[in-house]
Protein backbone atom coordinates (compact mmCIF):
# COMPACT_ATOMS: atom_id res chain seq x y z
CA UNK A 1 0.00 0.00 0.00
CA UNK A 2 0.92 3.64 -0.38
CA UNK A 3 1.29 6.20 2.31
CA UNK A 4 -1.71 8.23 0.04
CA UNK A 5 -3.84 4.88 0.69
CA UNK A 6 -3.06 5.01 4.10
CA UNK A 7 -4.19 7.99 4.66
CA UNK A 8 -7.06 7.85 2.82
CA UNK A 9 -8.14 4.71 5.24
CA UNK A 10 -6.88 6.06 8.37
CA UNK A 11 -7.14 10.26 8.43
CA UNK A 12 -3.88 12.15 9.38
CA UNK A 13 -1.60 14.86 7.52
CA UNK A 14 1.03 14.38 4.72
CA UNK A 15 3.24 16.73 5.98
CA UNK A 16 6.49 16.20 4.03
CA UNK A 17 7.38 13.22 1.33
CA UNK A 18 5.68 11.39 -1.24
CA UNK A 19 1.96 10.11 -0.90
CA UNK A 20 3.21 7.37 -3.64
CA UNK A 21 5.71 5.98 -1.40
CA UNK A 22 4.78 2.14 -1.31
CA UNK A 23 5.31 0.48 2.44
CA UNK A 24 5.03 -3.36 2.84
CA UNK A 25 5.09 -3.24 6.57
CA UNK A 26 6.15 -2.00 9.94
CA UNK A 27 9.05 -1.99 11.92
CA UNK A 28 10.86 -0.87 14.86
CA UNK A 29 12.97 2.56 14.45
CA UNK A 30 16.24 1.26 15.31
CA UNK A 31 16.27 -1.27 12.21
CA UNK A 32 13.80 0.03 9.90
CA UNK A 33 14.42 0.48 6.30
CA UNK A 34 12.50 1.41 3.47
CA UNK A 35 9.79 0.45 2.90
CA UNK A 36 8.79 0.21 6.21
CA UNK A 37 6.74 2.04 8.38
CA UNK A 38 7.82 3.62 12.08
CA UNK A 39 6.69 5.80 14.82
CA UNK A 40 7.26 8.79 17.33
CA UNK A 41 4.73 9.03 20.09
CA UNK A 42 6.28 11.93 21.57
CA UNK A 43 8.58 15.08 20.62
CA UNK A 44 12.06 12.84 21.29
CA UNK A 45 10.65 9.91 19.70
CA UNK A 46 9.38 11.55 17.11
CA UNK A 47 12.33 12.85 15.73
CA UNK A 48 13.82 9.66 15.89
CA UNK A 49 11.77 7.84 13.62
CA UNK A 50 11.72 11.17 11.18
CA UNK A 51 15.55 10.85 10.87
CA UNK A 52 15.36 7.27 10.84
CA UNK A 53 16.29 4.57 7.53
CA UNK A 54 12.25 3.74 7.00
CA UNK A 55 10.69 4.74 4.38
CA UNK A 56 8.00 6.71 6.45
CA UNK A 57 6.75 7.70 9.49
CA UNK A 58 3.71 8.82 11.94
CA UNK A 59 4.44 11.53 14.48
CA UNK A 60 2.21 13.55 16.76
CA UNK A 61 -0.17 16.56 15.29
CA UNK A 62 2.08 19.42 14.82
CA UNK A 63 5.51 17.63 14.84
CA UNK A 64 8.02 20.10 12.80
CA UNK A 65 10.13 18.02 10.30
CA UNK A 66 13.65 18.48 11.11
CA UNK A 67 16.30 19.73 8.33
CA UNK A 68 17.10 16.95 6.15
CA UNK A 69 14.37 14.50 6.53
CA UNK A 70 14.00 12.51 3.61
CA UNK A 71 11.19 9.96 4.21
CA UNK A 72 7.69 10.21 4.11
CA UNK A 73 6.04 11.90 6.96
CA UNK A 74 2.50 11.38 8.41
CA UNK A 75 0.73 13.81 11.17
CA UNK A 76 -1.74 11.74 13.89
CA UNK A 77 -3.61 12.73 16.59
CA UNK A 78 -2.60 9.21 18.27
CA UNK A 79 0.40 8.34 16.20
CA UNK A 80 0.76 4.95 18.18
CA UNK A 81 -2.92 3.91 17.02
CA UNK A 82 -2.50 5.31 13.37
CA UNK A 83 0.46 2.65 13.21
CA UNK A 84 -1.37 0.03 14.82
CA UNK A 85 -4.09 0.27 12.02
CA UNK A 86 -1.32 0.37 9.35
CA UNK A 87 -0.09 -2.67 10.54
CA UNK A 88 -3.50 -4.36 10.18
CA UNK A 89 -3.77 -2.60 6.65
CA UNK A 90 -0.28 -3.80 5.74
CA UNK A 91 0.09 -7.54 7.05
CA UNK A 92 -0.08 -9.86 4.27
CA UNK A 93 -3.49 -11.84 4.98
CA UNK A 94 -3.03 -16.04 4.43
CA UNK A 95 -4.20 -17.16 1.22
CA UNK A 96 -7.56 -19.62 0.96
CA UNK A 97 -6.27 -22.81 0.83
CA UNK A 98 -9.77 -24.34 0.87
CA UNK A 99 -10.85 -27.87 2.93
CA UNK A 100 -7.56 -29.58 3.31
CA UNK A 101 -7.81 -33.09 2.19
CA UNK A 102 -7.50 -34.76 6.09
CA UNK A 103 -10.16 -32.18 7.71
CA UNK A 104 -13.49 -33.72 8.49
CA UNK A 105 -16.28 -31.16 7.21
CA UNK A 106 -20.16 -32.78 8.40
CA UNK A 107 -22.45 -32.84 5.07
CA UNK A 108 -24.92 -30.96 7.23
CA UNK A 109 -22.58 -28.09 7.88
CA UNK A 110 -22.67 -24.84 5.85
CA UNK A 111 -19.32 -23.24 4.70
CA UNK A 112 -19.22 -19.72 3.45
CA UNK A 113 -17.37 -18.15 0.30
CA UNK A 114 -13.47 -17.93 1.12
CA UNK A 115 -13.55 -20.58 4.09
CA UNK A 116 -10.42 -22.57 4.57
CA UNK A 117 -10.20 -25.35 6.89
CA UNK A 118 -7.04 -26.83 7.58
CA UNK A 119 -5.45 -30.41 8.19
CA UNK A 120 -7.17 -32.71 11.22
CA UNK A 121 -9.62 -29.48 11.64
CA UNK A 122 -13.48 -30.95 12.21
CA UNK A 123 -16.47 -28.86 11.72
CA UNK A 124 -19.66 -30.65 13.13
CA UNK A 125 -23.04 -31.03 11.78
CA UNK A 126 -25.40 -28.06 11.45
CA UNK A 127 -22.67 -25.39 12.06
CA UNK A 128 -22.28 -22.84 9.85
CA UNK A 129 -19.37 -20.97 9.45
CA UNK A 130 -18.85 -17.39 7.79
CA UNK A 131 -17.12 -15.79 4.41
CA UNK A 132 -12.88 -15.91 4.88
CA UNK A 133 -12.96 -17.36 8.17
CA UNK A 134 -10.41 -19.83 8.86
CA UNK A 135 -9.62 -23.01 10.98
CA UNK A 136 -6.34 -24.28 11.27
CA UNK A 137 -4.96 -27.29 11.65
CA UNK A 138 -6.42 -29.27 14.68
CA UNK A 139 -9.00 -26.83 15.83
CA UNK A 140 -12.84 -28.38 16.58
CA UNK A 141 -15.98 -26.52 15.87
CA UNK A 142 -18.65 -28.60 17.19
CA UNK A 143 -22.15 -28.87 16.56
CA UNK A 144 -24.66 -26.19 15.80
CA UNK A 145 -21.80 -23.46 16.08
CA UNK A 146 -22.16 -20.01 14.46
CA UNK A 147 -19.25 -18.21 13.72
CA UNK A 148 -19.24 -15.31 11.73
CA UNK A 149 -17.19 -13.78 8.70
CA UNK A 150 -13.40 -13.20 8.79
CA UNK A 151 -12.80 -14.61 11.99
CA UNK A 152 -9.40 -17.08 12.27
CA UNK A 153 -9.21 -19.92 14.85
CA UNK A 154 -5.91 -21.01 15.56
CA UNK A 155 -4.74 -24.60 15.95
CA UNK A 156 -6.18 -27.06 18.51
CA UNK A 157 -8.76 -24.47 19.71
CA UNK A 158 -11.71 -26.16 20.59
CA UNK A 159 -15.87 -24.72 19.95
CA UNK A 160 -18.14 -26.47 21.94
CA UNK A 161 -21.58 -27.07 20.39
CA UNK A 162 -24.40 -23.98 20.31
CA UNK A 163 -21.79 -21.58 20.83
CA UNK A 164 -21.47 -18.38 18.87
CA UNK A 165 -18.60 -16.18 17.47
CA UNK A 166 -19.55 -12.55 15.86
CA UNK A 167 -17.10 -11.23 12.89
CA UNK A 168 -13.50 -10.80 13.05
CA UNK A 169 -13.34 -12.96 16.30
CA UNK A 170 -9.69 -14.12 16.89
CA UNK A 171 -9.41 -16.96 18.78
CA UNK A 172 -5.76 -18.47 19.55
CA UNK A 173 -4.40 -21.89 19.76
CA UNK A 174 -5.20 -24.36 22.70
CA UNK A 175 -8.84 -21.88 23.76
CA UNK A 176 -11.87 -23.54 24.77
CA UNK A 177 -15.16 -22.09 24.20
CA UNK A 178 -18.24 -23.71 25.41
CA UNK A 179 -17.03 -26.00 28.35
CA UNK A 180 -19.43 -26.56 31.28
CA UNK A 181 -19.27 -24.42 34.07
CA UNK A 182 -18.05 -25.39 37.45
CA UNK A 183 -21.94 -26.04 39.45
CA UNK A 184 -22.77 -28.56 41.42
CA UNK A 185 -25.22 -29.14 43.81
CA UNK A 186 -23.91 -30.89 47.12
CA UNK A 187 -25.95 -33.65 48.81
CA UNK A 188 -26.26 -32.18 52.52
CA UNK A 189 -26.64 -35.99 53.68
CA UNK A 190 -24.31 -38.23 51.97
CA UNK A 191 -21.85 -35.02 51.08
CA UNK A 192 -22.01 -36.57 46.90
CA UNK A 193 -21.73 -34.05 44.58
CA UNK A 194 -24.35 -33.80 41.72
CA UNK A 195 -23.70 -30.97 38.36
CA UNK A 196 -25.83 -28.19 38.08
CA UNK A 197 -27.14 -28.22 34.35
CA UNK A 198 -24.61 -26.86 32.03
CA UNK A 199 -26.90 -25.94 28.81
CA UNK A 200 -27.00 -22.30 28.49
CA UNK A 201 -24.95 -21.03 25.78
CA UNK A 202 -21.72 -18.75 24.92
CA UNK A 203 -21.82 -15.95 22.53
CA UNK A 204 -18.76 -14.04 21.49
CA UNK A 205 -19.50 -10.52 19.95
CA UNK A 206 -17.51 -8.85 16.68
CA UNK A 207 -13.62 -8.03 17.20
CA UNK A 208 -13.33 -9.88 20.25
CA UNK A 209 -9.42 -11.93 20.51
CA UNK A 210 -9.31 -14.80 23.04
CA UNK A 211 -5.63 -15.37 23.93
CA UNK A 212 -4.29 -19.07 23.96
CA UNK A 213 -5.48 -21.26 26.00
CA UNK A 214 -8.06 -19.26 27.46
CA UNK A 215 -10.98 -20.96 28.99
CA UNK A 216 -14.86 -19.31 28.77
CA UNK A 217 -17.42 -21.67 30.29
CA UNK A 218 -21.07 -21.65 28.80
CA UNK A 219 -23.93 -20.41 31.06
CA UNK A 220 -25.76 -22.82 32.87
CA UNK A 221 -29.20 -22.29 32.02
CA UNK A 222 -29.01 -18.52 30.25
CA UNK A 223 -26.02 -17.41 28.46
CA UNK A 224 -22.37 -16.26 28.88
CA UNK A 225 -21.68 -13.05 26.79
CA UNK A 226 -18.22 -11.21 25.49
CA UNK A 227 -19.05 -8.25 23.95
CA UNK A 228 -17.79 -6.74 20.84
CA UNK A 229 -13.87 -5.54 21.35
CA UNK A 230 -12.87 -7.37 24.42
CA UNK A 231 -9.20 -8.20 24.22
CA UNK A 232 -8.59 -11.22 26.53
CA UNK A 233 -5.02 -12.86 27.31
CA UNK A 234 -3.55 -16.12 27.80
CA UNK A 235 -4.36 -18.16 30.29
CA UNK A 236 -7.31 -16.44 31.14
CA UNK A 237 -10.15 -18.37 33.03
CA UNK A 238 -13.96 -17.10 32.64
CA UNK A 239 -17.02 -18.80 34.30
CA UNK A 240 -20.27 -19.12 33.83
CA UNK A 241 -23.21 -16.74 33.55
CA UNK A 242 -20.27 -13.93 32.86
CA UNK A 243 -21.21 -10.91 31.29
CA UNK A 244 -18.32 -9.08 30.28
CA UNK A 245 -18.65 -5.59 28.62
CA UNK A 246 -17.54 -4.36 24.99
CA UNK A 247 -13.89 -2.41 25.03
CA UNK A 248 -12.49 -4.80 28.13
CA UNK A 249 -8.92 -6.05 28.78
CA UNK A 250 -8.03 -9.08 30.80
CA UNK A 251 -4.51 -9.94 31.37
CA UNK A 252 -2.93 -13.45 32.05
CA UNK A 253 -3.97 -15.43 34.66
CA UNK A 254 -6.90 -13.97 35.35
CA UNK A 255 -9.90 -15.59 36.96
CA UNK A 256 -13.74 -14.43 36.78
CA UNK A 257 -15.77 -17.01 38.69
CA UNK A 258 -19.47 -17.61 37.38
CA UNK A 259 -22.35 -15.10 37.51
CA UNK A 260 -19.96 -12.02 37.52
CA UNK A 261 -19.96 -8.71 35.00
CA UNK A 262 -17.82 -6.12 34.07
CA UNK A 263 -18.19 -3.60 32.86
CA UNK A 264 -17.52 -1.52 29.94
CA UNK A 265 -13.40 0.03 29.30
CA UNK A 266 -13.04 -1.77 32.23
CA UNK A 267 -8.86 -3.22 32.56
CA UNK A 268 -8.08 -6.00 34.47
CA UNK A 269 -4.07 -6.66 35.33
CA UNK A 270 -2.76 -10.07 35.55
CA UNK A 271 -3.66 -12.97 38.12
CA UNK A 272 -6.76 -10.70 39.14
CA UNK A 273 -9.39 -12.70 41.12
CA UNK A 274 -13.24 -12.20 40.93
CA UNK A 275 -15.48 -13.82 42.82
CA UNK A 276 -19.26 -14.38 41.75
CA UNK A 277 -21.56 -12.71 41.42
CA UNK A 278 -19.69 -9.92 42.07
CA UNK A 279 -19.60 -6.64 39.40
CA UNK A 280 -16.45 -4.43 38.18
CA UNK A 281 -18.08 -0.91 36.95
CA UNK A 282 -17.39 0.63 33.77
CA UNK A 283 -13.94 2.12 33.38
CA UNK A 284 -12.80 0.27 36.49
CA UNK A 285 -8.85 -0.48 36.67
CA UNK A 286 -7.67 -3.59 38.51
CA UNK A 287 -3.82 -3.35 39.24
CA UNK A 288 -2.00 -6.81 39.54
CA UNK A 289 -3.36 -9.44 41.75
CA UNK A 290 -6.28 -7.29 42.92
CA UNK A 291 -9.13 -9.28 44.16
CA UNK A 292 -12.86 -8.56 44.36
CA UNK A 293 -14.89 -10.61 46.51
CA UNK A 294 -17.77 -13.08 45.91
CA UNK A 295 -20.95 -10.49 46.04
CA UNK A 296 -18.90 -7.61 45.93
CA UNK A 297 -19.40 -4.37 43.56
CA UNK A 298 -16.57 -2.27 42.57
CA UNK A 299 -17.57 1.09 41.02
CA UNK A 300 -14.13 3.28 41.18
CA UNK A 301 -14.01 4.50 37.18
CA UNK A 302 -10.79 5.15 36.59
CA UNK A 303 -9.34 4.83 39.56
CA UNK A 304 -6.39 2.09 39.89
CA UNK A 305 -7.19 -0.43 42.50
CA UNK A 306 -5.18 -2.95 44.34
CA UNK A 307 -5.20 -5.91 46.64
CA UNK A 308 -7.42 -7.99 48.37
CA UNK A 309 -10.63 -6.90 48.91
CA UNK A 310 -9.51 -4.24 45.79
CA UNK A 311 -8.98 -0.47 47.08
CA UNK A 312 -7.25 2.74 45.81
CA UNK A 313 -3.95 2.38 45.11
CA UNK A 314 -3.00 5.12 47.22
CA UNK A 315 -5.15 3.27 50.24
CA UNK A 316 -3.84 0.20 49.73
CA UNK A 317 -0.13 1.26 50.12
CA UNK A 318 -0.82 3.61 53.24
CA UNK A 319 -2.11 0.20 54.61
CA UNK A 320 1.64 -1.63 53.60
CA UNK A 321 3.41 1.35 55.28
CA UNK A 322 1.21 1.48 58.43
CA UNK A 323 1.70 -2.60 58.87
CA UNK A 324 5.60 -2.23 57.85
CA UNK A 325 5.57 0.34 60.94
CA UNK A 326 3.95 -1.99 63.12
CA UNK A 327 5.83 -4.89 62.61
CA UNK A 328 9.11 -2.66 63.11
CA UNK A 329 7.57 -1.48 66.65
CA UNK A 330 6.77 -4.98 67.96
CA UNK A 331 10.16 -5.95 66.99
CA UNK A 332 12.25 -3.43 68.45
Amino acid sequence: MTVGELIEQLGGELLRGDPETELVGVDEVGRAHSPYLVFGQDPVSALRAATSGAGAAVVPSGFVPPTGCELALVAAKQPRLWFSRAAALLRTKPSFTGVHPTAVVAPEAQLGEGVSVGPGAVVGAWSVVGAFTRIEAGAIVSDHVNIGTDCRIHPRAVIYPFVGLGNRVVVHAGAVLGADGFGYVRDVETGAYTQFPQEGTLHIEDDVEIGANTTIDRGALAETRIRRGTKIDNLVHIGHNCDIGEDVVIAAQTGISGSSSVGRGAVLAGQVGIGDHAHVGDGVILGGQAGVLSGKTVNTRGTVLWGTPAKPLREYLRELATLAKLSRRKKD
